[in-house]
């Protein structure tokens, strides 16, 4: 039950992000109340979702990336080719920072002067970035990127670990495929907020647009930039690539909280010998009553005055404590169960504990604003994920060491349909299985390492960008973009290309009548063995 109220937190806590920025981004471009959009936008998840199931999510996703990933693209050419060049935007940011206060206050007024300014430092993008090396927009040098890089990748872990939708998928996907399409997948999702960031992201500064530092925490960067380039069909393209991002995650999501309740609650639980049919119910109804209950949750976070990125920055700290406690527990033999349980609820509360002193102790005061600081949820991320380890490994070392034999995992995982179709049986073997995992595990160390410590570090020496180096960065990006929109759109369609070869023959045999010629085959083989049973009758009635 533990791990299962991390699982929920974790669900919980991904679609109230993708509720909060899709209502504030709709809200932005239409005009529509965001507690009318709150409402809305689960309805396109709800529908497809609870029809089609798991299947109809993968399916879905697939369509949905490739159009998430058109609009990227356009995004990129749009900035950096078509409008504006990388140099461009590399004097503009330049400029950005050499401001004064009184400069600012006179670019952001009704009328051109301060009298009716409405600027306040911090709040828009003018003049010198506090923590950055020489104030500079152009620079890896910076306090608060580095205070946001830490939060955001044990955020991350947590929902890696802990999110149920990543395991259903890992699960249903082929041996031989899942390792190397969740290496590669990774690769290609990074390309979103690396690509995205560097085009739409520094143009916003660039352009010095009326962005307040609320509103982009609620996620509206992208719209704002994309109308004031495209107008109407830069709001049009920003919506479909919202929308497709919303149903995309929001279906993994429900699928995900769908089989926690009905395999995990109802089928454990209530009814144990609970039919497929069964359970399908059960699902459907979850997926329903989860969409709506995720709604009126929405409202209640903006109404609270929480955005998207407070909620973001909040992520690590509620199911940060549950990472190494379940890595522990899938890798090594020694890790005992009940320290595992101890360690997750312990680091939670130290947590939340920690986050809270630290907002009294900087802030003098306990609130949204105060507990929303990068200083105050870094403390809290930080306790929640190494609290949790340390008090692990010492409850597994020294108070209850186990010696668990991994080969019984299986022998305790009870189907409810022994349904194993498109596994082979090389797929099914061990040592095929050891290779995959000693695959995925050397190049997963390795991408990380890169990502985390050796391309951040790389840039150090650089200190503020020069534009030969911010031309090679911004290349990067285009490269990463249109790289990972080329294999994210190819590969699946080369990967299933003899099943979708089949539907297609199948579809064209339906329309025009013809007989597969499988189906001729078992014919003839059925005409064929006539004879010989009717001569084995003749002989048993004799």
């Amino acid at each position: 039950m533990t791990f299962l109220f991390f699982a929920f937190c974790a669900n919980v806590i991904v679609t109230s992000m993708l509720l909060l920025g899709g209502a504030a981004t709709v809200e932005a471009l239409t005009g529509m109340d965001y507690r009318l959009a709150s409402f809305f936008i689960p309805w396109g998840v709800i529908i497809y979702t609870a029809s089609g199931g798991l299947k109809a999510t993968f399916l879905a996703s697939y369509i949905h990336t490739v159009i998430i990933f058109g609009v990227l693209v356009t995004m990129i050419l749009i900035v950096y080719i078509k409008v504006y060049s990388s140099d461009m935007i590399y004097d503009f940011l330049d400029q950005t920072i050499s401001y004064t206060k009184d400069e600012c206050e006179a670019i952001y007024s009704e009328d051109g002067t301060a009298a009716t300014t409405f600027y306040e430092k911090g709040t828009y993008a003018c003049g010198p970035v506090s923590g950055n090396r020489d104030g500079s927009y152009l620079t890896m040098i910076s306090g608060d990127g580095l205070m946001f890089g830490i939060i955001n990748i044990v955020g991350n872990f947590g929902t890696v670990f802990v999110d149920q939708s990543y395991w259903q998928s890992a699960i249903a996907a082929r041996p031989s495929s899942a390792a190397r399409g969740y290496l590669l997948g990774g690769i290609c999702w990074f390309s979103i907020p690396f690509a995205l960031a560097t085009s739409l992201g520094l143009a916003s500064t660039a352009l010095m647009l009326p962005i307040t530092a609320d509103e982009a925490g609620a996620g509206l960067v992208p719209p704002a930039v994309a109308t004031e380039l495209l107008g109407d069909a830069g709001s049009a393209l920003i919506l479909i690539m919202l929308f497709m991002a919303i149903v995309s995650t929001g279906s993994a999501e429900s699928i995900a909280v769908s089989s926690l309740v009905a395999y995990d609650i109802y089928r454990e639980y209530i009814n144990p010998d609970a039919t497929g049919e069964q359970i399908l119910k059960v699902s459907r109804v979850v997926i329903v009553v989860f969409g709506l209950l995720m709604g009126v949750f929405s409202i209640a976070l903006n109404e609270m005055g929480l955005n998207l990125g407070w909620v973001y920055l909040f992520m690590g700290i509620c199911i940060g404590s549950a990472v190494i406690p379940l890595w522990n527990m899938m890798t090594w033999s020694k890790a005992s169960g009940t320290g595992a349980i101890i360690a997750a609820w312990t680091g939670l509360v130290l947590a939340v504990v920690g986050w809270m002193v630290g907002a009294s102790v900087q802030s003098g005061e306990v609130t949204v604003a105060s507990l929303g600081t990068n200083e105050v949820m870094l403390s809290g991320n930080l306790i929640a994920i190494l609290s949790s380890g340390a008090i692990h490994w010492v409850y597994s070392t020294f108070i209850d060491p186990q010696d668990y034999d991994f080969a019984e995992l299986d022998k305790n995982i009870h189907l409810v349909e022994d349904d194993q179709s498109g596994l082979t049986a090389e797929e099914q073997d061990p040592d095929e299985l050891r290779r995959a995992h000693r695959w995925i595990t050397r190049r997963g160390y390795a991408l990380t390492i890169v990502l985390v410590f050796i391309w951040p570090l790389l840039s150090v020496p650089a200190g503020v960008f020069t534009k030969s180096y911010f031309a090679f960065w911004v290349l990067l990006a285009i490269a990463w973009g249109f790289g990972a929109a080329i294999v994210i759109t190819i590969l699946p369609l080369s990967e299933s290309s003899a099943e979708i070869g089949d539907v297609l023959s199948g579809m064209v045999n339906f329309i025009t009548g013809n007989k597969p010629e499988a189906e001729e085959a078992v014919k003839e083989v059925e005409e064929e063995e006539e004879p010989a049973k009717e001569v084995a009758e003749a002989e048993e009635e004799a």
